[in-house]
């Protein structure tokens, strides 16, 4: 582990050249290998391809330490996944029949997350089960007929999965349903490390969201100034998406942060006769394109995982309104 260093410095303003590089944590040229852990004012930071990310001390081992960790990663992907799926463990039998005897593709495809929701409540509810005997004394092995019941909703919770859609409707996202899953089957430490380098991913994917939008923003004068507003967001979002709810000292600080940067960016209206050329249409899709970005950006933070198919759209929306602007005739301010 590298010695500690000064105080870290949360600055919200700064953008993705600046987050957490230079001097105080390491030189550009000579990145440290992944896994690599630093303290910065009493606070750990662990390294995962090309961030430093706030680490947490994963639990001691334990069936009731791997039983809470399965409960909240339960909450947090129906959370994280749209309405009326969370389908209790007892309604099982029903939601298998509804699911099977659907003809209609896309009530099939509901069903298949109705479904997907009641063996993830099944399993999450066997291994509630499990560790309430065994505080009783109690032994069940691994190879105990419930907890072979408990892996197997676990994996078919995982296949059915990829039929459930993040709640913007966009896309869905696998990883969410295959942490309890994985969470399940392998040692705390390890599922620990799978999360930081998914968050690692995560912050990759704000940063490229947010510098797509600047790209295509930043030559108008219409929009001189959202960089600054983009870049705050951003950073902001990385904040979050590294910090645990549990975490008081740090949460009480990031949230207000984040939830106000966001509102900031959300209503930024341009500057509309800066540029009396740029058509009135063109301003609109502007402003809808900053607001469909911060909706995207916010969603990735929240989820801590990367959304492909959701960055895909907007990266095509992006292209769309640069080449919208390009065939109108107007004076465009040079690129900083």
């Amino acid at each position: 582990m590298l010695k500690a260093r000064k105080r870290e410095s949360m600055d919200f303003s700064c953008n993705s050249a600046t987050f957490r590089r230079g001097p105080l944590w390491w030189n550009d040229s000579t990145p440290p290998d992944n896994g690599t852990q630093t303290e910065v004012d009493d606070q750990r930071f662990v390294y995962y391809d090309g961030y430093w990310i706030r680490y947490y001390q994963p639990p001691a081992e334990s069936l009731l330490a791997r039983k809470n960790l399965i409960e909240s990663l339960t909450r947090r992907t129906f959370h994280h996944t749209e309405h009326g799926i969370n389908t209790p463990g007892h309604a099982l039998e029903e939601a298998r029949a509804a699911f099977e005897n659907e003809t209609d593709d896309r009530k099939k495809r509901v069903n298949a997350a109705m479904l997907a929701g009641a063996l993830f409540n099944r399993a999450t509810d066997i291994f509630r089960t499990v560790v309430e005997l065994g505080a009783n004394g109690v032994k069940i092995s691994r190879n105990n007929e419930l907890m072979q019941e408990c892996g197997q909703c676990f994996k078919e919770a995982l296949d059915l999965g990829k039929q459930v859609k993040h709640y913007s409707g966009q896309e869905g996202i696998d990883e969410l349903w295959g942490e309890p899953f994985r969470a399940f089957t392998v040692p705390i430490e390890q599922f620990y490390e799978s999360r930081f380098i998914k968050i690692a991913q995560a912050m990759c994917n704000i940063d490229c969201v947010a510098d797509r939008m600047k790209q295509v923003l930043q030559p108008l004068p219409s929009f001189e100034d959202a960089d600054r507003l983009i870049d705050y967001f951003a950073t902001a979002a990385k904040y979050e998406c590294e910090t645990m709810r549990s975490d008081s000292v740090n949460n009480f600080l990031i949230w207000p942060e984040f939830v106000s940067a966001s509102e900031r960016l959300a209503e930024f209206p341009g500057h509309p006769y800066r540029d009396p050329q740029l058509p009135v249409w063109l301003h609109s899709n502007g402003t809808k394109l900053i607001y469909d970005g911060k909706s995207l950006i916010q969603w990735i933070a929240l989820a801590r995982v990367p959304m492909p198919v959701s960055t895909e759209m907007f990266i095509d929306e992006c292209n769309e309104f640069k080449s919208a602007t390009l065939r109108v005739k107007q004076p465009l301010k040079q690129q900083r």
